[in-house]
């Protein structure tokens, strides 16, 4: 009897912890959470190969520059509005003539082979670029060059500028080097170090390894910032970014650096690929060369008008880049404090170019002009119908006239597949109001030295990248049309002054009325044709968690924020009130 009532004693017991362990297993979903876990490796596709892993040389190659962006830090950083934030300087201040910036850095700074960052190292990074033998982009050598540089402690350093020029910050933010690594290499000889791929820097990740086809970076321990929840994050190098599509199927990365206009149908079609997008710090521009003798009538303002008012810009943007763009009415950034929200806006209205061009004289072929030109075009030679291309006249059939003078002229850019097809189609619609554009590509390295620079262009259309400082001084001042940036030679004296007088100024509402007032003009005048603001888009694989970009200054800034991105996931058990919160916090 006794050992009857044990066996059901325990029989009880065990049903109980049944019952209590179902309970609990079906609770679980409800009393546990996944959070992000540290550790993991995010592996990323990039299109060309590194060259100088060192950012006082890595302006020339996007993949430089993505790798800088994790290995190195600047005095200060840029974030996603523009505005300059501190960095490996706590703080800075300007004197009252705009002269003098003091800088104050931050202490217990270590480099990744564990030496400790001093202003020895800022001193040593600035007098580099202002060495006569500097190999790097000339823009920072003649700006260091103008600024003596001074150690005033082990965490103080001074700038002294010539005179007061409100961009120098932007120039704050290049990456520092270590000066007990470099100090004994000559500038002319830094190209050729062998740091160059095997950097030490002092930012979040440091580099592992280093091959041909990749290089692998490691969260640093002892990094001043946020921990990354990453372990690693390797870069793989491809020829080109189709390649980068190819390798994502083949499940060899999990990110794609870029994705461009005529490859985003075939992204579209990968359902575990997020493809984020932000607008670039820049624009897409149609120079208009206004010295050239050959094509006198980019002299008229109501000609330069009629061609602004004959693109349809959006169209552009959704036919030949794939919605990758904004229509852009400024040369100064539209999310930029020196932004006039105000500025007019040129609609596409092809009856009000033609109007314009009627009233400046350029009028349409007479009716003997059209029906010759359909003959000797449309019949052909042998009066088959078949016209040939020798048959063709040099002057498109609508093409306007103004004493015998065809509207008529070259639009060059550089043999990118994107801009050919942009150029194409904007000859297309130019056609429509009597304007013939010929469309021609050539390379960037020709476009760019035998065409830009030199100006001998009649027509361009290039990109414009831009500084997070608005300052439009560079592309519009006169003093930049020989030799500086002002490719299309517009000269305007009251123009010169106010960007003049807006660069000696650091107070943002007395540089912003200067700029409203530089865009009103430069509406009116319409010097040179601004397209859109690029949109560059980035794909990453869903099992990467936290990726966000906003405006990006350079592609390199889409990994702002990578110490929050993780791979791992961990179950942990929370009250309902801790459920609840991070339900809110999405974690």
């Amino acid at each position: 009897m006794i050992k009857h009532i044990r066996w059901q004693i325990l029989l009880a017991l065990l049903g109980a912890v049944l019952i209590g362990t179902s309970l609990g297993y079906l609770a679980l979903p409800r009393t546990t959470v996944l959070v992000p876990a540290a550790g993991g490796t995010y592996i990323e596709g990039l299109a060309g190969q590194p060259q100088y892993l060192n950012p006082v040389l890595s302006q020339y190659n996007d993949v430089d520059r993505d790798l800088c962006a994790l290995i190195f830090n600047g005095l200060t950083d840029i974030n996603e509005k523009g505005e300059i934030v501190p960095d490996l300087a706590l703080g800075w201040e300007v004197s009252d003539d705009g002269l003098s910036y003091t800088f104050h850095l931050r202490r217990g700074v270590r480099w990744h082979d564990g030496q400790v960052f001093t202003a020895d190292d800022v001193v040593f990074t600035i007098r580099t670029m202002q060495d006569p033998d500097y190999q790097g982009v000339p823009y920072l050598a003649e700006l260091w060059r103008s600024v003596s540089v001074q150690k005033l402690d082990d965490y103080t350093v001074l700038f002294t500028l010539r005179e007061p020029y409100a961009p120098f910050m932007d120039y704050t933010s290049i990456g520092i080097l270590p000066a007990h690594l470099l100090e004994k290499i000559a500038a002319a000889d830094l190209p050729r170090s062998s740091f160059n791929t095997h950097p030490v820097g002092t930012g979040p990740f440091r580099v592992v390894e280093v091959t041909k086809e990749q290089i692998t970076l490691e969260a640093y321990a002892d990094y001043y910032g946020p921990r990354p929840m990453l372990h690693q994050v390797q870069f793989r190098f491809y020829p080109d970014h189709a390649s980068l599509l190819s390798a994502y199927e083949r499940g060899e990365i999990q990110g794609i650096s870029q994705i461009l206009p005529q490859y985003l149908p075939q992204a579209h079609g990968y359902p575990d690929l997020n493809l984020y997008s932000a607008q670039l710090w820049g624009y897409s521009i149609i120079f208009l060369n206004l010295n050239n003798p050959d094509v006198p009538f980019f002299q008229e303002r109501e000609v330069r008008q009629a061609l602004l008012y004959g693109l349809d810009r959006q169209r552009l943007i959704d036919n030949v880049l794939g919605g990758q763009g904004v229509v852009a009415y400024s040369p100064i950034m539209a999310n930029s404090w020196a932004y006039d929200p105000n500025i007019y806006r040129y609609p596409y209205a092809p009856d009000r170019a033609q109007a314009l061009l009627d009233e400046a004289g350029w009028h349409e072929p007479t009716v003997t002009e059209q029906l010759q030109w359909e003959e000797e075009n449309l019949r052909g030679p042998e009066g088959d119908g078949q016209g040939t291309e020798q048959g063709k006249s040099e002057t498109g059939p609508l093409t306007r006239k103004k004493s015998g003078i065809p509207l008529r002229f070259v639009l060059l850019t550089n043999d990118d597949p994107v801009h050919v097809s942009l150029v194409e189609e904007i000859a297309r619609q130019w056609a429509e109001i009597g304007v013939e554009a010929i469309p021609r590509a050539v390379s960037f390295a020709k476009l760019t030295g035998e065409y830009l620079r030199p100006r001998q262009f009649d027509a361009v259309l290039v990109d414009v990248e831009l500084t997070p400082d608005p300052d439009p001084y560079p592309f519009w001042h006169e003093t930049q049309v020989l030799d500086g940036q002002n490719y299309a030679g517009f000269i305007n004296r009251d123009v010169s002054e106010w960007l003049e007088t807006a660069r000696q100024i650091t107070d943002h509402e007395q540089r912003a009325a200067l700029y409203r007032q530089f865009q009103e003009v430069f509406a009116t005048e319409v010097p040179s044709l601004i397209l859109y603001y690029p949109v560059y888009t980035y794909g990453v694989d869903r099992a990467v968690h936290e990726v966000q970009i906003g405006p990006l200054l350079d592609p390199s800034d889409r990994f702002r924020n990578i110490a929050d991105w993780y791979v791992r996931t961990r179950r942990v058990i929370v009250s309902e009130a801790e459920h609840g919160e991070l339900d809110k916090s999405g974690k």
